[in-house]
């Protein structure tokens, strides 16, 4: 429960590039009276002008680069960490060791081995931790898990994800870390599946209701990149899970036609197709007609106050992406992605992006499939002794 008695106080750390869009979340909720934004952790001040609309009441928020002072000076019961992969752990368990709740950005950790000593650090503390994959505050996910339940589209033969972005060459420009798999000897792991597109796993993981790292069996991964980066642009994995069902995303940044990433739950008798940024479903099933739902979508920071207020479950518990964190180690301890030949991708000059012919389609087979882009033929693909 909040000893607060009034809205809560928020430190955000990392309020530029992501972090614009949580500054813009927690002026909507100190508009709601759940927050109030006492601090800013950057290493340059935000300017007053960035700041805007944060000083109805006369005073802007305190800023400051040392994270753990700030906590102690502004007295915050929740922190937001929207930092460089690799800094998440060291600062959640800075919040932690005070006694203040989280908000921790995805992924939440570049290995399972920080993952869990973020995980066990928190959890040894006893403060709340929300991992911050917003597809998860999505209505549609317990929605989509009923009727699973219930056998509306009979019997669970596997789950794809398929997501094709397209991200100009100044994206891997973006931050010293991106496109890294390591930076200064650290585990930076900044690749399609792991990043920009980790919502697909997350949710496909999630719908198979195996969330935790325990649910896993073994993770097959197909690593390449067109962009000349030291992680992954185009990717697939497939996840075995321990009740025996196959779990395949694939994905890539250098899509010919960029379109909304899903997540398609495959049945004996039907299939559901989730649009997990939109909150959109489509239920295709034998002997009915195509049925469109729209969900609505709890944010998880707001969810968080709730919970620290008794009204609501945490939505995104840490152990609760144990198994994308499996698959996170996986991608880690993978070979280095393999660059794709020449020929196999253009320059759009307009957008500044490289283009993989083609890939629009295998990543939707492979959602549809199953399987990999070597299985699938793709003329590309890692060489693997794929079975006729």
């Amino acid at each position: 429960m909040s000893d607060h008695g009034g809205p809560l106080p928020v430190v955000l750390a990392g309020a530029r590039g992501h972090g614009r869009w949580h500054l813009e979340n927690l002026r909507r909720l100190e508009d709601k009276g759940l927050v109030r934004l006492a601090g800013i952790c950057e290493l340059t001040p935000l300017t007053p002008e960035e700041l805007a609309g944060f000083s109805a009441a006369g005073e802007l928020p305190e800023q400051s680069a040392d994270f753990g002072a700030l906590l102690d000076s502004t007295g915050a019961a929740v922190a937001v960490i929207c930092t460089p992969i690799p800094t998440h752990t060291d600062l959640a368990l800075t919040a932690a060791a005070r006694g203040v709740h989280l908000l921790l950005e995805k992924p939440p950790a570049p290995s399972y081995a920080e993952f869990r000593r973020m995980a066990d650090g928190v959890a040894a503390a006893g403060v709340v931790c929300q991992i911050g994959f917003q597809s998860m505050g999505s209505h549609a996910v317990p929605a989509i898990r009923e009727l699973i339940a219930k056998g509306t589209i009979g019997r669970v033969d596997g789950i794809g994800g398929a997501g094709a972005w397209g991200r100009p060459q100044e994206y891997y420009r973006r931050a010293p870390w991106a496109g890294h798999r390591r930076l200064n000897g650290a585990d930076v792991v900044d690749g399609v599946l792991t990043n920009p597109l980790a919502h697909a796993v997350a949710t496909a993981l999630a719908l198979d209701g195996a969330t935790r790292a325990e649910d896993v069996a073994g993770i097959e991964t197909e690593l390449l990149r067109a962009n000349d980066i030291e992680s992954d642009d185009t990717s697939c994995v497939r996840v075995t899970t321990t009740g025996g069902n196959r779990i395949t995303v694939a994905a890539t940044l250098c899509a010919e036609h960029p379109d909304e990433p899903y997540v398609l739950v495959h049945g004996s008798s039907g299939r559901i197709t989730f649009w997990y940024k939109q909150d959109r479903v489509l239920v295709q099933r034998s002997g009915h007609g195509p049925q469109e739902l729209t969900y609505g979508r709890t944010d998880l920071l707001e969810n968080l106050v709730e919970h620290l207020e008794g009204r609501a479950p945490l939505l995104v518990a840490p152990d609760e992406t144990g198994a994308f964190m499996k698959v996170v180690e996986a991608i880690r301890r993978a070979p280095d992605p393999v660059a794709l030949p020449g020929e196999a991708w253009y320059l759009d000059a307009d957008e500044n992006r490289r283009v993989v012919p083609g890939v629009d389609g295998l990543v939707a087979a492979a959602a549809d499939t199953l399987a990999l882009y070597s299985e699938l033929g793709a003329p590309w693909a890692l060489s693997k002794e794929v079975s006729t």
